[in-house]
């Protein structure tokens, strides 16, 4: 008797299909990885390119709003006597053994003592006695922080002057935007021969009943 034959089964052929479509499924795999992988580093390249020319585009912008600084070479000396310094206000140079405390002034204060504020760190912003009242009131809503001087002072070059140990800004007023400019690049800033040393526990320079507003040091 012949037995007759069945159909082969197919699970070879199965077994082979299977290999391929997991062949095919992890190289799409592989594919996407180095699809993301290529995306990622473009975008990170394009991030820190950004970055790199955000950064520049700032420099250049904050050296344009800082034109017209002045850079002066400045003594450091303690002395006793009067001072007759070459800038108008005083940017540096000789000053008294005491420093004027950090403030908002409303009277004149001794060139000496706030000379010796500025080799702590300090900036000192003066201003004509004569300009409006509500330039005043702009310029002691925007100082009175640590480290900054307020004071008026007869004569000067232009209405308002921000100086700092060894550079000074003449400002066309209260609003001149250069003037926050000067403060953040200068106060403490590294022409600071003594940053960190104290702008409070000196001097007040006038009467007790001047009119000094005393600002805590931070």
């Amino acid at each position: 008797m012949t037995q007759s034959r069945g159909k082969e089964p197919k699970t070879g052929r199965r077994s082979r299909s299977d290999r391929v479509a997991e062949v095919r499924q992890a190289q799409r795999q592989r594919d996407r990885r180095t699809s993301w992988l290529i995306w990622g580093t473009t975008a990170l390249v394009l991030v820190l390119l950004a970055s790199a020319t955000a950064f520049a585009i700032s420099r250049e912008r904050a050296a344009t709003t800082l034109d017209g600084v002045a850079t002066y070479t400045v003594e450091q000396e303690h002395v006793t006597e009067p001072v007759a310094y070459d800038q108008t206000p005083p940017a540096g140079g000789p000053h008294a053994p005491e420093w004027l405390n950090c403030a908002v002034y409303e009277d004149e204060v001794p060139n000496e003592n706030a000379v010796h504020s500025m080799e702590h760190g300090a900036v000192w912003i003066t201003y004509r006695p004569d300009i409006p009242a509500e330039d005043v009131a702009a310029l002691q809503q925007i100082l009175g922080q640590p480290y900054e001087i307020l004071s008026p002072f007869e004569d000067l070059p232009a209405p308002v002057v921000a100086s700092a140990w060894g550079k000074q800004l003449p400002l066309d007023g209260a609003d001149d935007p250069r003037l926050l400019s000067f403060i953040s690049e200068f106060k403490q800033g590294p022409q600071t021969p003594e940053p960190g040393a104290s702008c409070t526990g000196g001097t007040d320079g006038v009467s007790p009943d001047s009119g000094a507003t005393m600002t805590p040091e931070g």
